[in-house]
Parts: structure tokens; C-alpha cells; sequence
């Protein structure tokens, strides 16, 4: 387990919250594996109604702790802990909220496309540099991107790597609405969501997503290409060129 990730359930509500601000939220193994935990546990809890994901002031998620996943590459399952945890998201059946304030950064952004709601405050900042580090997308985002934003709003995201702010995120879809304060917002709908009868909002949410099958198979596809382009010369470059900057 992780002491950066904290889980609070109340009021029907199951808050699970990144709390590394010294690091911006960079998510390492064990962060994942506490999130893939913390997740399977909400969904599997009748008390719970909805699952709200927040992050600390000024950092939603930076990403993954790059100098954590370099150390990993050569280990039979380096992706591992990340793998087990898209998969167990993919396949939550109750509603998930995303309250961003400030960086969400590659997973940090598409984490949020699992999500059903997401605000985010207006100095919030959202980037998927993949294509920079010499990888691919991943998390279903090569899926999930064009079903919520378009083809071209998902290429310039995912693959230009553009930097968003938050309006830009709004415009394109990916953020609902842009408030002062995104985890009272956040905190509110999770807790108006929970008061419904649950079985009704389960079975509209269902008719609305992309199947889990689907998702799941398409964070097979992108996990394969990830982790062939993991070991060729331009991402070893990249990440090389990033942990001397760091």
C-alpha cells in the first residue's frame, strides 16, 4: 500500500485521493497498486454510490514517477501495477468524478476519460506528452479520446502533445465545467449521483460508455505497443534527456 493515496467513503461517496504534493502527484508502483486497490474496494461496496478522484492543491496527477518506471522496464511485468489498475477501472460499474486543480499531466489526463464528470478549476493545465518521451498513449485513451472529443481535438491531445488549459479542455469535452473550487463542485454531483436510485443510474451509465471488453482490450493494444516503444532508442533517449533535466 501507499501512503499517498488516501480513501475516505461517506455519504455515500468514496474519495480516493493522490496526495504526493512534493512530487505533483507522480504516480510510482506503489501508488498503483493502492489506487487498483482503493477502486476495487469502492466498487464492490454497497454503501458506496459514486467514486470521486482528487488530487492536492495546484496538482491533480503529474504523471507517472518517470525515474520509478525507467528503474522497472526490465522486470517481467513493467507495467504491472499500472496494467492491473486500468483494467479494474475499466471495468468500474458505478459513476467516477474528477475534481482537477492545477497539473494533470499523461495519466493524470487520461484517467479522466473514465470518468463521467470532470471540473476543473481555471489555472487547471492538462498534457499528455507521449509522443515526446517516444511512447504511445495509453489507458484506452487511444479509444475513449476520439469517442468523447473527436479525431482531431484526440490527435492534437494525445499525439501533437498540445498543452490545454482548462477552457481548451471544456471546449473539446473533456472537462464539463471550469469552477473556483472543482472538489466542492465535484464533491456536490458525487453526492446528488449517490442519492438516485442506483440501479437506474448503473444501467444509463452502462448505455452510455464504450463496453469494458472494449476498453479493456484497447489497454492491451496500447500496453503492447507501450512497452516494445519503451525499449527502442527514442524513448530510452527521451526519458534519459528527462531525468537529466529533472
Amino acid at each position: 500500500m501507499s501512503q499517498h493515496i488516501r480513501v475516505e467513503t461517506s455519504d455515500g461517496v468514496c474519495r480516493i485521493r493522490i496526495d504526493r504534493a512534493e512530487k505533483k502527484n507522480a504516480l510510482d508502483r506503489a501508488m498503483y497498486r493502492a489506487l487498483d486497490d482503493a477502486l476495487s474496494r469502492a466498487d464492490a461496496d454497497p454503501s458506496v454510490g459514486c467514486i470521486l478522484f482528487c488530487g492536492s492543491p495546484g496538482a491533480f496527477s503529474a504523471g507517472n514517477d518517470i525515474a520509478d518506471f525507467v528503474a522497472f522496464t526490465g522486470s517481467d511485468r513493467p507495467m504491472g501495477e499500472l496494467m492491473d489498475f486500468l483494467h479494474t477501472l475499466a471495468g468500474v460499474g458505478k459513476p467516477m468524478i474528477a475534481a482537477v486543480d492545477g497539473l494533470a499531466i499523461g495519466i493524470g489526463t487520461t484517467l479522466l476519460l473514465h470518468c463521467d464528470l470532470v471540473y476543473a478549476t481555471p489555472r487547471s493545465l492538462f498534457r499528455t506528452p507521449f509522443s515526446d518521451l517516444g511512447i504511445v498513449p495509453e489507458a484506452a485513451s487511444s479509444l475513449l479520446g476520439p469517442l468523447a472529443m473527436g479525431h482531431q481535438r484526440a490527435f492534437a491531445l494525445l499525439v501533437m502533445g498540445e498543452t490545454w488549459d482548462a477552457e481548451k479542455a471544456r471546449e473539446a469535452g473533456l472537462v464539463l465545467s471550469v469552477v473556483v473550487d472543482a472538489e466542492a463542485d465535484g464533491e456536490a454531483a458525487a453526492r446528488r449521483l449517490a442519492a438516485k436510485p442506483r440501479e437506474a443510474v448503473r444501467i444509463g451509465r452502462d448505455l452510455l460508455r464504450a463496453t469494458p471488453d472494449a476498453v479493456r482490450e484497447r489497454i492491451v493494444l496500447e500496453a503492447d505497443h507501450f512497452q516494445e516503444r519503451l525499449r527502442s532508442l527514442e524513448a530510452q533517449a527521451a526519458f534519459a534527456a528527462f531525468l537529466t533535466r529533472g
